[in-house]
């Protein structure tokens, strides 16, 4: 009798826990959103780049319509699906459910604008991981009326995020890890599903660090495996011996000291647009540079660490602009430029 008891009891709490989580995501719509970002993601550095699109307004809004057109179109798909599925399942769309949709796709609409943003205002560093805590968010505010997985899962989502962007990864890294977060995570998520069951919180401990490692494992044997080398025909020559050859592909060395001119093309409407500065930049230590037909490969190699595409290891900041009045020389514009390769430290004067 006293067992009997107890089973009541469980089905009851079993009933009273599955009204509060009333909500079902489908596994098509995890299996949409996670190949739909982390496909974009993947395929970000071969389309619409600026060897396609120059001029930078051109570029920012063919990225405003293509990102409109995929989030309208994967938003537009899973509505539909999810429609037939709950049709043949005899259900209703409830309310919550309703505007719990309405929060994933005003937090999708976020990471457009937000991508579009950062082709004018800077930032451009940040958008991956955004992406993934936008749609950690989204699962997570999913997961309090849902599944509780869905929290877990979401949590780790967001973690993940704010950790690409505290740990500094390389831009293909940051990349890889969200595409493999997204891309993979969702429809992993999505055969983890259990429909709501009450499980004990170690269960939902190894699930979630179960799913986490297959998750970053990915990205980590990328790291480890397919990361630039120097290739074993180019020879590693001086910057003189490059001068007398240069159309050989070979690794040329810019040695400490060298002075590098930089030129930069004047626009806007504050100063006289076409005119060209030109000002001197001293190499502070030697720099291995992949050159192939007298152009630069885009490899570069500095204080003997490993051979990294430039853009996933220079950082370039200008921290500050100030205005100021001299006696001696008048009105000038004081600014400072810090140019830096990502895991060496700014040395000190």
């Amino acid at each position: 009798m006293p067992h009997l008891a107890n089973q009541q009891l469980d089905a009851i709490h079993s009933m009273l826990s599955a009204g509060h989580r009333n909500l079902r995501v489908e596994r098509h719509s995890l299996v949409l959103w996670g190949v739909g970002c982390g496909g974009l993601i993947l395929a970000s550095n071969h389309i619409l780049t600026a060897e396609q699109y120059p001029d930078l307004k051109q570029r920012a809004f063919a990225w405003l319509i293509l990102l409109t057109l995929a989030v309208s179109g994967i938003a537009m798909l899973d509505w539909h699906l999810t429609r037939q599925v709950k049709q043949a399942r005899d259900e209703t769309w409830s309310f919550i459910h309703k505007q719990v949709l309405k929060v994933l796709w005003l937090l999708m609409a976020v990471g457009v604008l937000l991508t579009f943003a950062t082709f004018f205002f800077g930032g451009s560093y940040i958008v991956f991981a955004s992406w993934v805590v936008l749609v950690g968010l989204g699962l997570y505010v999913h997961g309090l009326f849902s599944e509780e997985l869905l929290e877990w899962v979401g949590a780790l989502i967001i973690t993940i995020g704010i950790g690409m962007l505290a740990f500094r990864l390389k831009h293909t890294d940051l990349q890889w890890v969200a595409s493999s977060t997204l891309g993979l995570g969702l429809p992993l998520l999505s055969l983890m599903l259990d429909r709501g069951r009450e499980r004990a919180a170690q269960v939902r401990l190894l699930q979630s660090v179960g799913w986490l490692l297959c998750v970053l494992i990915p990205p980590l044997l990328v790291h480890q495996f397919v990361s630039p080398g120097v290739p074993q025909d180019a020879p590693v020559v001086s910057y003189e011996q490059f001068r007398l050859q240069p159309g050989a592909k070979q690794a040329v060395t810019l040695p400490a000291g060298m002075t590098l001119p930089v030129k930069l093309d004047v626009s806007g409407n504050l100063f006289r647009a076409g005119d060209e500065v030109t000002f001197p930049l001293v190499l502070n230590e030697p720099l291995l540079v992949m050159m192939n037909g007298g152009k630069p490969t885009g490899e570069i190699r500095a204080n003997g660490g490993d051979w990294m595409m430039w853009h996933d290891t220079l950082t370039i900041q200008i921290p500050k602009i100030t205005a100021e009045y001299v006696a001696d020389d008048g009105a000038l514009i004081h600014s400072s430029l810090l140019v830096k390769v990502l895991g060496q430290d700014t040395p000190t004067k």
